[in-house]
């Protein structure tokens, strides 16, 4: 995630660097054209630009407007993820000592089952990450598992829901042992049921792109207005004798044209570990961090700090 507020010129420019070539390459073009070769039938009426700007700042805020959407919707999920997390190791914790009074209570058990239940959690907000993002290193997860749970993980395909299958039986055999009692099950399965929700949604996002028309026509838009422009502007600009400057201004116009499309399209997938996207590495250390200090833990993670302008 982008969180400074300059950015450089530098950068700018080389990310928009086909857009700006395309630009500045048509409008030289265009005023060799027109200006020394004497094509002056070239030059079109700059109502057909202004009439194509119109309908293409449209089609621009539309997408932008449903891009950003997209982007905020799964950084809600991950702060749903972020509460639901915790709410669910206060469960684990309180839910388990408020047993300690029974005969069958068991002080060993009981802080293995706290820690193993809870580690499971963490691994699971990081196999979340991994999943969403495609990446494969798996190994991330080893630490929060036993060698056996982790063998057994690698080989399912969604390895966050069977994390999660995981920490149910672990929680029905709590049950039986004795180490929960009465109805403690049925308020940690409503934190299981809003996170595999919560899964569910950011899977959702991740595999369903914004409607494809919009992003082809806008593209088509963009370019063809792209190139119109400095056809449209020849001619007016050669009337108030002010040629030399048709260049630069329909290059200003095209990269602010082309700058808006850009930042909608970098934010229609915000799991892509592009800078632009939900700083997961972030939010999961976040919650490790909480978890594992909930447990008393005092050699936590450090917090993921902000490189270059940019969280991830």
């Amino acid at each position: 995630m982008l969180v400074r507020k300059i950015f450089s010129p530098r950068r700018v420019v080389w990310y928009m660097r086909y857009e700006l070539l395309f630009s500045v390459l048509l409008a030289v073009l265009v005023w060799v054209l027109f200006e020394v070769l004497g094509f002056q039938k070239i030059a079109l009426p700059f109502s057909i630009a202004a009439t194509l700007g119109g309908a293409l700042a449209i089609f621009l805020g539309f997408r932008n407007n449903n891009s950003y959407s997209r982007w905020w919707e799964a950084r809600t999920q991950w702060g749903n993820i972020v509460n639901s997390s915790r709410v669910l190791v206060r469960l684990v914790i309180t839910f388990t000592d408020s047993h300690a009074h029974r005969a069958n209570y068991d002080l060993t058990r009981s802080e293995n089952f706290k820690k193993s239940l809870i580690y499971k959690q963490i691994a699971w907000v990081h196999a979340l990450r991994l999943h969403l993002r495609q990446q494969e290193n798996w190994t991330v997860l080893q630490p929060f598992l036993s060698a056996e749970e982790f063998l057994e993980l690698k080989g399912k395909q969604n390895k966050p829901t069977y994390l999660q299958q995981m920490m149910g039986r672990q929680i029905y055999a709590a049950m039986a042992n004795g180490t929960l009692g009465g109805f403690d099950s049925f308020q940690m399965e409503g934190q299981l049921l809003a996170l595999a929700n919560y899964q569910g949604a950011c899977e959702r996002i991740k595999n369903t792109p914004l409607l494809r028309q919009y992003h082809y026509f806008t593209v088509l838009f963009l370019y063809v207005f792209m190139f119109l422009l400095p056809f449209c502007m020849v001619g007016d600009f050669h009337k108030l004798g002010l040629k030399n400057i048709m260049i630069p201004i329909s290059i200003i116009i095209s990269f602010v044209f082309g700058t808006i499309s850009k930042v909608g399209e970098v934010n229609e997938d915000p799991f892509e570990n592009r800078i632009t996207d939900v700083p997961l590495t972030a939010i999961c250390t976040t919650i490790e961090r909480d978890l594992r200090e909930a447990l008393g833990e005092i050699n936590l993670p450090q917090n993921v700090e902000v490189v270059d302008g940019v969280l991830l």
